[in-house]
């Protein structure tokens, strides 16, 4: 049932067009990109409400949220440019509204395939035998990798002389737990019973 149709709206934007293309501006503002279109942001915003659907608390927290975000920005979100935006998101940063938008968006929006395209990445590659024989290193932003051998002293072979049937555990100690001397680590374990 969708909320503005119902009389469980808690506000009058819940479930509007006002409200979606708030939570749309909302998204590019927090997420910008020049080159991702706007239909990734709209599918995002999408997915935001259908998940906010499933809890009836966070339905509660991304309607107040909007209006209160509409209320910040005197009505005009929406109209805002980026730069505009960025003091009242910093305002909201830590409400349960945005930190739910933000983790919904940072997995939806990244994994539409148009935006890869926008973004110059080319998908998973392991259904394409992965990266090694795709050319993992073709990212031209980095610089090449400095290569260098090792023209140091001559590195000693570590030759034990114990007999080769000696497994580890019996000529290695168990691991000391952190702020515990090995005195007591081993007595853990052995205490007497008086």
């Amino acid at each position: 049932m969708n909320a503005a149709h119902s009389s469980e709206a808690v506000n009058d934007v819940e479930g509007t067009a006002e409200a979606e293309s708030t939570l749309i501006a909302l998204i590019k503002a927090a997420f910008p990109h020049e080159t991702v279109p706007d239909s990734a942001y709209a599918r995002t915003a999408v997915v935001v409400q259908r998940q906010a659907e499933e809890s009836t608390w966070m339905r509660l927290k991304l309607a107040q949220g909007l209006d209160s975000l509409q209320a910040l920005a005197d009505g005009r979100f929406e109209q805002l440019s980026a730069q505009e935006a960025l003091p009242i998101l910093l305002r909201i940063q830590h409400t349960t509204f945005f930190g739910f938008v933000r983790q919904t968006v940072v997995v939806t929006l990244y994994e539409d395939e148009e935006v890869w395209d926008a973004l110059g990445y080319e998908g998973p590659s392991f259904d394409q035998g992965g990266y090694i024989d795709r050319g993992f290193d073709d990212l031209d932003w980095l610089p090449d990798p400095r290569i260098e051998e090792y023209d140091g002293e001559p590195l000693q072979e570590v030759v034990s002389d114990l007999p080769a049937a000696a497994s580890t555990s019996s000529t290695r100690g168990a691991a000391v737990p952190a702020g515990q001397s090995r005195a007591r680590a081993g007595r853990v374990g052995n205490r007497r019973k008086d």
